[in-house]
């Protein structure tokens, strides 16, 4: 049986042209124009929800805090260029990925993919003692592994250290001298430096688009901290 996919949107030029694009990948669909609308259909218990953030009435920012009420399936908004702080929002508040207006459907259909992938490998629970979760970022400590969007990465020693630390503390900034005081175990020479190289191969591997991480983040003359973007 495919997966089922709640399409939502009160632009329904778009409702149409999303129901195309995934029904002929072998995806159900189900189709809202609203928020309420799309609260009914969650009844149907689609698989990954494709959610409108500028909507009249019940907007998309609102009809996901409902949705997360009730259910932890997967949520994608669908928001403007001009939307950043409805983007940061909605990561916030419980969506899952963003896509932006006007959507490429190949970067629309891998991102479908790659959270249906994460929530029906990974059973949409919640991690277990040992492992670090953010997003769909995710470090097992006990069997030294990291996945992202349920797929495996392969880290050097160093970076998985580098990679533990952050996720342990999401948000906080780390200098690099102090990143490398704890991980390296030693006086912070030259740390800047090294730090930044293990940054960027972390990034080469954690992220979608190395140059706009949406985990792995640099703070303008602080350092680095891991939070969903």
């Amino acid at each position: 049986m495919s997966e089922r996919i709640l399409i939502c949107d009160d632009e329904r030029d778009i409702v149409s042209a999303l129901k195309i694009y995934l029904e002929a990948e072998g995806y159900e669909t189900l189709c809202a124009y609203s928020g309420p609308e799309a609260l009914e259909k969650l009844q149907e218990q689609p698989a990954l929800v494709l959610l409108d953030v500028m909507m009249p009435g019940m907007d998309g920012i609102q009809a996901m805090t409902a949705i997360r009420e009730e259910s932890n399936v997967p949520v994608i908004l669908l928001t403007a260029k001009s939307e950043d702080t409805d983007k940061i929002l909605g990561l916030n508040l419980g969506a899952d990925d963003y896509v932006t207006k006007p959507f490429n459907p190949v970067e629309l259909l891998a991102r479908v993919r790659s959270q249906l992938r994460r929530y029906l490998r990974l059973g949409g629970g919640e991690a277990r003692q040992g492992q670090l979760r953010v997003g769909s970022l995710c470090l097992d400590d006990e069997t030294k592994t990291v996945t992202v969007d349920g797929e495996a990465v392969s880290l050097t020693p160093r970076e998985f250290e580098i990679l533990k630390l952050l996720m342990k503390n999401p948000g906080r900034v780390f200098p690099p001298r102090e990143i490398y005081r704890l991980v390296w175990n030693e006086e912070p020479y030259g740390a800047e430096s090294t730090v930044a190289v293990h940054i960027r191969h972390l990034r080469e591997k954690l992220e979608i688009d190395p140059a706009e991480p949406r985990y792995l983040r640099a703070v303008w003359g602080q350092g680095y901290k891991i939070s969903e973007k």
